[in-house]
C-alpha cells in the first residue's frame, strides 16, 4: 500500500492560524511525519505552531522549490511508495497554486497515489470573492512582464479578453514592484475598466478595494510597495 499525499495550506500573512486552518485539518496534519517543503525552516515554525505529535527533529523534511530539477521529484515519492503518508506544504497560500509542487503531484499520480487536498487560505480565490467581478469565468496569469514595454502590451491584451469574454484577469507582482504596476494600470486602461486591488488578505490590516480605473485616477493611490498584493481586472 502506497501513502496518501496530502496538499496543505499554511497561512499568507501574519496572523492566528485558526483563523485559517479548521482544527481538524491542523489534527490531520500534526499526524504527519515526512513532509516535502520549500524551506524547512519555516515549515518548522509552521508545525510548531499547529503542534505535531511528533518531536520536531524527528520530522523527515523534503525540499521541493523553484530550483528542483524534474529528474528529482522521483526521491520526493520514495516515502510514499514505501507506504508513509506525506504532507507538500506550502510556504503561503495553497501547494501548487502560484506555488511549487505540480511536477510532484503529477506523478504521484502516475503512480495510483491517491491525492488529497485539505482547507485553507488561498488568497487568488479569497480576492476573487471579494472583488464583485466575474467569478464564474476568470484566469490566473501569475506575473506580468517586467519590461514596461511589454507589460503595457500584456495589459492591453488582457483587458481586450477580459471585454470578449466577460473574464475576470488576475495577476500578481513582486511586492516591492507594486506601486509601479497600479501606476501603469491606472495609465493604460480605459476608464470603465473594473480594478480590484486585494492586500495582506487575512491579515488584520487586510484591504480589499474596486474602483473603475477613473475612480483610481482621481483618488489618492493606496501605498502599496512591499506589500503582498493580487490584482484583478475586468473591462
Amino acid at each position: 500500500m502506497t501513502g496518501k499525499l496530502y496538499l496543505i495550506p499554511t497561512p499568507i500573512s501574519p496572523t492566528d492560524i485558526a483563523w485559517v486552518l479548521p482544527q481538524l485539518v491542523q489534527q490531520s496534519v500534526g499526524a504527519i511525519q515526512h513532509f516535502v517543503v520549500e524551506h524547512p525552516k519555516t515549515a518548522r515554525q509552521f508545525l510548531k505552531k499547529i503542534n505535531s505529535q511528533y518531536a520536531l527533529q524527528s520530522l523527515q523534511l523534503q525540499e521541493l522549490n523553484e530550483h528542483t530539477h524534474d529528474k528529482d521529484l522521483q526521491n520526493l515519492l520514495e516515502p510514499l511508495l514505501a507506504g508513509h503518508d506525506v504532507g507538500l506544504l506550502s510556504e503561503a497560500g495553497c501547494p501548487a497554486i502560484a506555488d511549487p509542487g505540480a511536477g510532484l503531484i503529477r506523478l504521484a499520480h502516475q503512480h495510483n497515489i491517491m491525492v488529497i487536498p485539505f482547507v485553507g487560505p488561498s488568497s487568488i480565490s479569497m480576492a476573487l470573492m471579494a472583488s464583485g467581478l466575474n467569478g464564474q469565468c476568470f484566469a490566473f496569469h501569475g506575473y506580468l512582464p517586467i519590461e514596461s514595454k511589454a507589460r503595457i502590451e500584456k495589459i492591453l491584451s488582457l483587458e481586450k479578453l477580459s471585454i470578449q469574454q466577460d473574464q475576470t484577469q488576475i495577476f500578481i507582482e513582486t511586492p516591492y514592484r507594486n506601486q509601479k504596476l497600479l501606476e501603469q494600470l491606472a495609465k493604460t486602461c480605459a476608464e470603465t475598466t473594473q480594478l480590484c486591488i486585494a492586500s495582506h488578505i487575512t491579515a488584520p490590516d487586510e484591504t480589499i478595494t474596486t474602483k473603475t480605473i477613473r475612480q483610481w485616477r482621481i483618488t489618492p493611490p493606496p501605498n502599496l510597495h512591499k506589500i503582498p498584493s493580487i490584482f484583478l481586472l475586468h473591462g
